[in-house]
């Protein structure tokens, strides 16, 4: 699943700048572009932050 979502941003020629795990909720964070976040929820789902 995260692989999908991160080949969906590099088909946009969109650079994987950072990727994080906040350790506390074991939510994964990463940064496409320069403005794109993504949250990725343990269970698989994920949010569009911005």
């Amino acid at each position: 699943m995260i692989y999908l979502l991160f080949r969906r941003f590099t088909k946009l020629y969109l650079p994987i700048n950072i990727v994080r795990m906040d350790e506390r909720t074991k939510n994964l964070f990463f940064l496409a572009g320069e403005e794109n976040i993504i949250e990725i929820y343990p269970n698989g789902k994920w949010t569009y932050i911005g």
